[in-house]
C-alpha cells in the first residue's frame, strides 16, 4: 500500500519537472483577472420518499413511517480566478451555497436540508470555502474547499447542494494521453451539514491514473486510504466499437476492492460482528468487499440500450459514503435509488434511453430502467434477500436563447425488497420522486 502511494507521488513529481514536447497549459495563461470565471447555479429541489409499510428487521415488527419530503431553493456560487502569467501560475477562488427551505418541511430528510437539534429543518443556511491554486506546465495543484469527482472519492451532487472536501489535489497531464492524480483531504462536509467537517474525517489520501489508448479505448485505476476506516481500489476499462449506420457498441468493465477497518461503518456486515453492531453499525472486526460490473451499450441515433450485470463478494456489501469516503463514490451501472450492493448480491439491469430530437424536441431525454438483485446474504436471516427497482427519468435542457442550459428533471423510482431486506438492513419499500430545476448564470 505505502509503496503504491510513494510510486504515484514520485511519478507526479517527475512529470512536473521533466520538459515535454506537448502543449504547455501554463504558457497560455491569460492572467489572474483576464482568465477569471464566475458562475451561479440557481436550483430549486424537491425530494419526496413515500415509505410504504415494511418489516423492521431489527424488531420483527411491521411498521409505518412518516413520508420524508424536502423542498428548498439554493444558489451555488463559484468564483474562479485565472492563473498569473509566468513559469509558475497562481490563482484563487471561492465556492459555496446559500439556501432556504420552501414550505414547512415537517418531515424533512434525505440529506437535503440541515436539521436543528429538535429535528426541525433549518429555515436558511449557507456553506462553502475558499481555495488557492498553482500551475507549472501541465501540472496543477489546488488546496482548499473542493467538489471531488474521483471514482474512490466523489462528492455527492445528487442533493440540493454538493458535498465538500477540504485538502490538496494535484493533477498532472505532462505525458500525452496520461492523467495522474494525487491528493490528501482532512475535512468532509456532507450536503445537509453545516459543520465543515461534519463527517469527522481524519485523513484521506487518494491517487490514480487514467490512460487513453485511442479514441475508442481507455483504462483507469484509483485508490484511496481513509485513516482508520478503509482502503479502496478501483479499476475500469471501456471500449467502443463502431458499427455501420453510425451505430456503436460500448463495453465497460469496472470493479472495486475494499478493506474495511474494524472501526469503519459497515451497515451490511455478516458473520462475526460486535455485540452492539445493530445500534452502532461498526462491526468491530475487519471486513472486505469485492464488487465488479460489466455492461454493454448499443447506441444508434436517438436510441440507447444497456444491459449490465453486477456482483458482490466478501463478508460485507459495498458500503460507501459513511466513512468520509464520498457520498457518490460508486462508479457502477446498477445505481439509482438503490445501488444493489448488498453482501454477496448479484444484480442485472436493462436500461433504455430515448432522445426526442427527431420530433423537434432537442434537449428532451427519457431514461427507463429495471434492476433486479438476488442472493443477498442478509444479516440475521436464514434466507437470501432480493430487491428490485423500476426507474424513470425525463429531463429537458433548453438549447438556445436567454435560458440556454437551464434544465428541468423529473425522476421516479419504484423500489421493493423482500421482508428480510427491509429498512432494518437497507432502504425499505419506497416510492421516490425527485424534481430539479437548474438555472445556470454566467457572471463573467
Amino acid at each position: 500500500m505505502q509503496n503504491s502511494k510513494k510510486l504515484m507521488l514520485a511519478v507526479l513529481i517527475q512529470a512536473a519537472l521533466v520538459s515535454t514536447v506537448y502543449a504547455n497549459e501554463q504558457s497560455e495563461a491569460k492572467g489572474f483577472v483576464d482568465g477569471a470565471e464566475g458562475t451561479v447555479l440557481f436550483r430549486t429541489g424537491y425530494l419526496h420518499r413515500d415509505k410504504t409499510n415494511y418489516n423492521d428487521n431489527q424488531t420483527g415488527e411491521r411498521k409505518v413511517v412518516n413520508d420524508t419530503s424536502s423542498a428548498a431553493q439554493t444558489a451555488i456560487v463559484k468564483l474562479d480566478s485565472g492563473f498569473t502569467k509566468g513559469v509558475v501560475g497562481f490563482g484563487a477562488g471561492i465556492i459555496g451555497d446559500a439556501s432556504f427551505k420552501l414550505g414547512e418541511n415537517a418531515h424533512a430528510g434525505n440529506n437535503m436540508i440541515p436539521k436543528n437539534n429538535d429535528g426541525s429543518a433549518y429555515d436558511h443556511w449557507a456553506r462553502g470555502g475558499a481555495y488557492v491554486k498553482a500551475r507549472v506546465s501541465n501540472t496543477t495543484a489546488l488546496y482548499g474547499t473542493q467538489v471531488l469527482d474521483l471514482p474512490v472519492l466523489a462528492s455527492n451532487t445528487a442533493r440540493l447542494v454538493p458535498e465538500y472536501f477540504e485538502g490538496l489535489l494535484v493533477t498532472s497531464n505532462e505525458i500525452d494521453n496520461l492523467s495522474l492524480t494525487a491528493g490528501k483531504f482532512t475535512k468532509n462536509q456532507y450536503s445537509d451539514q453545516i459543520n465543515s467537517d461534519g463527517r469527522e474525517l481524519d485523513r484521506a489520501v487518494v491517487w490514480g491514473a487514467k490512460y487513453t489508448f485511442n479514441d475508442d479505448l481507455n483504462a483507469s485505476y484509483y485508490g484511496v486510504d481513509v485513516k482508520d476506516k478503509l482502503d479502496r481500489h478501483y479499476a475500469n476499462v471501456n471500449y467502443t466499437h463502431g458499427l455501420k449506420d453510425d451505430s456503436s457498441l460500448k463495453f465497460d468493465v469496472s470493479g472495486y476492492h475494499t478493506k474495511f477497518d474494524k472501526n469503519a461503518s459497515t451497515y451490511s456486515a455478516t458473520g462475526n460482528v460486535a455485540e452492539d453492531y445493530a445500534t452502532t453499525g461498526v462491526a468491530g472486526v475487519e471486513k472486505t468487499n469485492d464488487i465488479w460490473a460489466v455492461s454493454g451499450t448499443y447506441n444508434k441515433d436517438v436510441h440507447n440500450v444497456m444491459l449490465a450485470y453486477q456482483q458482490n463478494f466478501g463478508n460485507v456489501g459495498y458500503d460507501y459514503g459513511s466513512n468520509a469516503d464520498g457520498g457518490q463514490s460508486i462508479y457502477l451501472p446498477n445505481s439509482y435509488l438503490s445501488d444493489f450492493i448488498g453482501n454477496d448480491e448479484k444484480s442485472v439491469q436493462l436500461q433504455y434511453s430515448y432522445n426526442f430530437k427527431n420530433h423537434g424536441l432537442a434537449g428532451l431525454n427519457w431514461t427507463t430502467a429495471y434492476v433486479y438483485g438476488w442472493d443477498i446474504n442478509v444479516n440475521n436471516s436464514d434466507t437470501d434477500g432480493q430487491e428490485r427497482e423500476f426507474f424513470n427519468q425525463v429531463k429537458y435542457t433548453v438549447q438556445s436563447g436567454f435560458a440556454k442550459d437551464a434544465s428541468l428533471r423529473l425522476r421516479h423510482s419504484y423500489y421493493r425488497a423482500s421482508d428480510n431486506y427491509q429498512a432494518g438492513n437497507y432502504i425499505g419499500d419506497t416510492n421516490e420522486w425527485r424534481i430539479w430545476l437548474d438555472i445556470p448564470v454566467k457572471l463573467f
